[in-house]
């Protein structure tokens, strides 16, 4: 068998296939064994709670899914008292997503949910900015270094920065995030994106636009894993329509140490313990005794590829 461990920063997964915020919940274990991920993340919090988009949230496209559903949450004490005891069971470590309308609320945010339990907080600062006329932290490198400056002061967890692709400084972004104090980023969240229905006329989604995610998205967010990998010396986590193995070594390949599925998910709730299985196989198949060996490995045109590699 292969060894499947990765690290990221100081955590060390035994796999790196991970759930994408938003698209993982404790009703999955019973579907399979969640402890067979190399970690857990939650759908995103806030402090207070939240209701969320009006309906309907989500709708389908061509190879991809729209979802615009806002964040509904039940607030910061009602995951400290029942979301972080049921994953205390599991040997996986659990990663939190937070979402927080400020840097300073992030701050504290992140002070709260440092508790015995979390393993690292993914910061969602693709949310909006009050404090800059709601643009998206993560659209740029200032507002993002500040979030991530803030929340290393005020805790010890390893920070994941979850990035936009909806900017077009994604290197820029990823350095100001890495120089800041983030231990990991995910590259990315979904892309903004609208859908109307020809026939009506009307648009499909309650809130008019919501993030676009599926395979479609996949360029996209490859091209952000290979490009801050290459810019930054933290880990990229890849995220973005991944569905098959393929996708996953591709990730790697690009530079990402672990891939997180979302969309996928909802499609087949198995994805992730079977991209786990056949991880093993892909490597042992290609002749490779670690994901280690994989990642960024990357070949450009003009390299040298022997046909062996196809075998």
């Amino acid at each position: 068998m292969a060894d499947l461990m990765t690290t990221i920063g100081a955590l060390t997964l035994k796999n790196p296939i991970m759930p994408a915020s938003g698209t993982f919940s404790e009703e999955l274990s019973e579907v399979f064994n969640l402890d067979c991920l190399g970690a857990h993340v939650t759908k995103t919090i806030t402090r207070g709670k939240r209701a969320g988009n009006p309906s309907p949230r989500v709708c389908e496209v061509d190879g991809a899914m729209l979802n615009s559903i806002g964040i509904p949450s039940k607030g910061a004490d009602w995951f400290l008292k029942n979301n972080v005891p049921f994953y205390a069971a599991h040997n996986a470590p659990l990663v939190v997503s937070i979402s927080a309308n400020t840097a300073d609320e992030f701050a504290r945010f992140a002070e709260e949910v440092s508790v015995p339990g979390v393993a690292a907080i993914e910061v969602n600062i693709s949310c909006p900015n009050i404090e800059d006329d709601g643009k998206a932290f993560a659209m740029r490198p200032g507002p993002t270094g500040e979030v991530i400056r803030r929340m290393r002061s005020a805790t010890c967890l390893p920070l994941w920065a979850k990035l936009s692709p909806n900017t077009g400084d994604v290197v820029e972004v990823a350095q100001a995030a890495e120089a800041a104090g983030a231990d990991a980023l995910v590259a990315a969240n979904t892309m903004l994106a609208i859908a109307i229905d020809a026939r009506t006329g009307r648009v499909k989604l309650g809130n008019v636009m919501g993030g676009l995610s599926g395979p479609s998205l996949k360029p996209i967010t490859l091209r952000m894993t290979y490009q801050c990998a290459r810019a930054v010396a933290i880990p990229v986590i890849g995220c973005g329509g991944i569905t098959t193995i393929d996708d996953v070594l591709e990730y790697l390949i690009a530079g990402a140490r672990a891939v997180q599925v979302g969309t996928a998910t909802f499609i087949s709730p198995t994805t992730m313990p079977r991209l786990v299985c056949e991880l093993d196989h892909a490597l042992e198949a290609r002749g490779l005794a670690s994901v280690d060996a994989l990642v960024g490995t990357v070949k450009h045109a003009d390299e040298a590829i022997s046909l062996a590699e196809y075998a």
